[in-house]
C-alpha cells in the first residue's frame, strides 16, 4: 500500500496545513480550524497554517508552484516533515507536491481516513475503513514514483511483463470485490432485521448530526446502557448502535445511533459506510443532534442536511435536540432554539451529559409521530 497511508503516528510529528481560498468559499476558516482538531486526534501538532487565493484550482499542484516551494521553506523553518491540504488532491497534485516539498502530503481524505481507521473496533467498521482505503489508494497509485512501473516476476505476478503498479492495482481490486460482497452480506442482515422490526411494530429513531455532537451520551442517558462508550472526541462511534427505549407512556421505540457527519466528508467512506448509514435512511424519524455551543450552528446543520441529501435521509420527519446545555448560556439557547422554530422545525433543549430537559424529548415525538403515542 501506499507509504504515505501507514505513515507511524507519533506524539512529537508537525505538520504545516494548507487551504485554498476560491471565490465564493467562506467556510475555508472553518475548515481549517476543523483540520487542526482532525490532526489532534492523530497526535499531530499544527505548527502553522498557509492558505492560497485563487480563482480555480492549480491542476499540477492545487495551490500553484510558488507556494509549494513557500510551503517547503516553511516546513524546514518549522521542522515539519508534513504538509496537509485542506482540499482532496489528484493523483499528479499529490505527485507534484510530494516532489516538490520533499515532504510527506496528505489531503482531508486521507486524514479523516485515518482517524476512522484508528477507532474503528468492530469487524464491520474496519471492513468498511478497508473499503474506503482501497479506494482511496486506487486513483493514487500511479503518483507513487518510479518503483510502480519497475516489472515484477515470481509468485503472486502474471509474469515478468507485470509492473508493480499493476500487481498493485489487481491486488487491491480483488480486495474491493471481496469487502464489498461481505459488507453486503452485512447489509441483508441489517435489512432482514429491520423488516421484523417493523412486522413487529416498533419504530426506529435514528440520531443523527456532526461528530462529538453528544449523540452517544443522549442514547446512553435514554436507555440506560452505561456500557455504551461516549467520549469527547471525533468518531468515537463508527458502528451503529440500537438500544431499546421506553416512552413516559410505556411504548417501545428503538434508537439507533449512527457515525458523525464532518464538513466535505470524504466521498469514498460515505460509500463505504452505506451498511451503516442506511439505518438512519430507513428509520421513522430522525433526532438530529446539535451541540448548542457550536459558534457556527446555522452552518453545521446545512451541513448535516446535505449528507442527509447524499445518503437519501433528507425527507425523513425530524426533531432537533440542542445538546450540551449545561455549557451554553441560557439566552444563546433560547435564541438558537427560536432560529429553528421559526423555520417550523419542533425543537427541545437538553444536557445529555446531566438529564436536563429530557422532559421536553417526549411531547416533540407525539407531534412527529402519532404512532408513538398512545
Amino acid at each position: 500500500m501506499p507509504p504515505d497511508f501507514k505513515a507511524p503516528l507519533c506524539q512529537n510529528r508537525k505538520a504545516l496545513v494548507t487551504g485554498l481560498a476560491l471565490p465564493g468559499r467562506d467556510d475555508l476558516p472553518l475548515l481549517l480550524e476543523e483540520m487542526g482538531l482532525l490532526l489532534a486526534n492523530l497526535n499531530i501538532e499544527v505548527c502553522a497554517v498557509s492558505t492560497q487565493k485563487k480563482e480555480r484550482p492549480d491542476p499540477a499542484f492545487l495551490i500553484g508552484a510558488g507556494k509549494a516551494d513557500e510551503l517547503k521553506s516553511l516546513a524546514l523553518g518549522y521542522g515539519a516533515d508534513l504538509i496537509v491540504c485542506n482540499d482532496m488532491l489528484t493523483p499528479i497534485q499529490l505527485s507534484n507536491l510530494r516532489t516538490r516539498t520533499d515532504c510527506e502530503i496528505w489531503d482531508r481524505a486521507l486524514v479523516v481516513t485515518k482517524i476512522f481507521e484508528k477507532r474503528a473496533v468492530s469487524s464491520e467498521a474496519k471492513l468498511q475503513v478497508e473499503l474506503a482505503r482501497c479506494r482511496y489508494e486506487l486513483p493514487h497509485l500511479r503518483g507513487l514514483g518510479k518503483q510502480m512501473s519497475n516489472a515484477g516476476a515470481g509468485i503472486g505476478t502474471r509474469g515478468p511483463g507485470e509492473t508493480e503498479f499493476e500487481r498493485h492495482r489487481r491486488k487491491l481490486q480483488l480486495r474491493v470485490v471481496e469487502i464489498t460482497r461481505r459488507l453486503e452480506e452485512m447489509r441483508k442482515r441489517r435489512e432482514s432485521q429491520r423488516k421484523q422490526r417493523k412486522k413487529n411494530g416498533i419504530p426506529t429513531v435514528a440520531l443523527v448530526g456532526y461528530t462529538n455532537s453528544g449523540k452517544t451520551t443522549l442514547l446512553k442517558r435514554l436507555s440506560g446502557d452505561q456500557k455504551l462508550f461516549a467520549a469527547d472526541q471525533l468518531f468515537a462511534t463508527l458502528d451503529t448502535t440500537v438500544r431499546s427505549v421506553r416512552t413516559p407512556k410505556g411504548r417501545r421505540v428503538l434508537f439507533a445511533d449512527t457515525v458523525g457527519f464532518i464538513r466535505e466528508l470524504p466521498p469514498q467512506l460515505i460509500a463505504a459506510f452505506r451498511t451503516t448509514l442506511e439505518e438512519a435512511a430507513k428509520s421513522d424519524m430522525l433526532l438530529v443532534v446539535l451541540d448548542a455551543n457550536d459558534p457556527d450552528i446555522l452552518s453545521t446543520y446545512d451541513v448535516i442536511q446535505t449528507t442527509l441529501n447524499e445518503i437519501g435521509a433528507a425527507e425523513l420527519p425530524r426533531a432537533l435536540v440542542l445538546n450540551k446545555i449545561d455549557k451554553a448560556g441560557i439566552f444563546r439557547t433560547q435564541r438558537v432554539k427560536q432560529q429553528f422554530r421559526e423555520e417550523g422545525i419542533p425543537v427541545c433543549v437538553v444536557s445529555a451529559l446531566t438529564g436536563e430537559g429530557l422532559s421536553e424529548l417526549w411531547p416533540v415525538f407525539d407531534w412527529l409521530t402519532p404512532h408513538l403515542s398512545e
